[in-house]
């Protein structure tokens, strides 16, 4: 499955840019840089240090680059909005969404929520 701004939440996150967009708590907003890990509650976020956030009552945003498998399935996202001169495509997940061990959200067999 490619990574689209419509199966993010099926993908592995390690490794993607993300910003914290909203939240519970006013100090996680703003946090932005590289997943370096996830856990069932939260992201760990690198910016210049490591951040551990919590992914219930968060919003993310996360940056989908043109090198990235997203590039041709971009449009039609209902979350997805592009910055000014910037090729890359801004998909805002509701952390909520994110709750569960990562290896059980990006399994790919059966019925599930994420589709």
């Amino acid at each position: 499955m490619a990574l689209t701004p419509e199966t993010i939440a099926r993908h592995e996150l390690n490794g993607l840019c993300v910003r914290v967009v909203g939240a519970d708590s006013s100090d996680y907003v703003g946090i932005g840089g590289r997943v370096v890990s996830e856990s069932e509650k939260t992201l760990s976020i690198r910016d210049s240090r490591d951040k551990q956030v919590p992914k219930s009552g968060t919003t993310f945003e996360f940056r989908l680059d043109a090198t990235d498998e997203a590039a041709g399935s971009r449009k039609g996202a209902e979350t997805a909005g592009k910055h000014a001169r910037d090729p890359a495509a801004y998909v805002t997940v509701d952390g909520d969404r994110l709750l569960s061990r990562p290896a059980r959200r990006t399994e790919t067999t059966g019925e599930s929520e994420w589709q």
